[in-house]
């Protein structure tokens, strides 16, 4: 995890919400993170991922053992609205199956310490959650916490519960599952094969009360552009999508770029690597990310392909379709209402 990576505030303002509310003092609450509680409430305060982790555990050191189900307390205060477009993506879905996908493909927005995915298998609707990469001491709780929070969310978002058919947590149960029982509706699986929640498949294609299929593209829009930035902002893959767009012609070579940053080819791939990247994909990444950019301005597909070092115009046209699903026209025809 990468522990210096910036992050909305909102999330430790409601953990040390909720220890005040529970007893705790908010210097306790916030003990060993350095995070100035006067600043906490600004609008568009942040901290570190390594921040909050700490700011949880002192959450579960003052209260875990008092307090049965203090995952459930927590995740049930997160709502929807609270996260900005990565939400309003997911509330004006047209169906309950697009909000899913866009709560799945830009979850990075909203959940840090954990990663969504879906599935179809055998008529059920699967979300899962994968949280091995978190510390094995605040594991069970967090992906307890976005487990009730998910839980929440489609409650907000269909203006009335969905009844699940089953609720699985890889971890040993709780001496008291009556909060888990109460939010989910049903009794969970613990000591199970993986961490999911199901329920029956039909119900994506209900339409959603608040759906607005502009407001959902755009939101969409949005979605992509700041998680583009964020991403771009956090170690050596950072470091490669910086060296990629200081160059105002072709992109840069893996040699020149590891040159650059003062390493070697080998050294800089492995550390890619760690981070579960690749210098292809970035500079993929990054191709596709100016790519969109220029094809917002006058310039013509041809010059957009030249601008980014293709020697053919189809060579481009094949790379963009990969990555979005739309050829270069056809894409900017699309977003030319909004550019305008």
């Amino acid at each position: 995890m990468q522990l210096d990576l910036p992050i909305s505030a909102t999330s430790v303002r409601l953990l040390t919400e909720l220890g005040v509310e529970y007893g705790l003092a908010l210097a306790d609450c916030l003990a060993g993170t350095g995070i100035d509680s006067a600043e906490l409430c600004a609008l568009e305060a942040e901290v570190t991922v390594g921040q909050e982790l700490t700011v949880v555990r002192n959450l579960l050191s003052r209260l875990g053992a008092e307090l049965p189900g203090l995952s459930m307390v927590a995740g049930s205060r997160y709502h929807v609205a609270m996260h900005g477009a990565w939400g309003l993506a997911i509330a004006t879905s047209p169906t309950v199956r697009e909000a899913v996908d866009v709560g799945v493909r830009y979850g990075d927005l909203g959940w840090v310490f954990v990663k969504f995915s879906f599935a179809e298998v055998d008529g059920e609707a699967v979300l899962s959650i994968d949280g091995d990469h978190i510390p094995a001491d605040l594991r069970t709780f967090l992906v307890e916490r976005n487990s009730a929070a998910t839980k929440v969310f489609i409650h907000d978002v269909m203006g009335a519960d969905l009844p699940l058919t089953a609720v699985r947590f890889r971890h040993p149960a709780p001496a008291d599952i009556t909060r888990y029982t109460d939010l989910f509706g049903i009794t969970p699986t613990f000591d199970a094969p993986d961490n999911t929640f199901c329920f029956d498949a039909s119900y994506l294609e209900q339409p959603l009360p608040q759906a607005n299929e502009w407001a959902w593209r755009n939101y969409e829009n949005i979605c992509r552009e700041l998680l583009d930035r964020r991403r771009a902002r956090a170690g050596v893959a950072g470091a490669v999508r910086d060296a990629l767009l200081r160059r105002s012609g072709a992109l840069s070579s893996l040699p020149e770029v590891a040159r650059e940053l003062g390493t070697s080819t080998r050294t800089l791939a492995r550390r890619l690597d760690a981070e579960q990247s690749s210098f292809r994909v970035l500079a993929d990444e990054v191709r596709q990310t100016l790519a969109e950019e220029l094809l917002g301005t006058d310039m013509t597909v041809q010059q957009v392909a030249h601008r980014l070092g293709y020697t053919e115009p189809s060579s481009f046209v094949r790379a963009f379709r990969r990555w979005t699903g739309h050829a270069p026209q056809a894409y900017r025809r699309e977003r030319q209402p909004r550019r305008l």
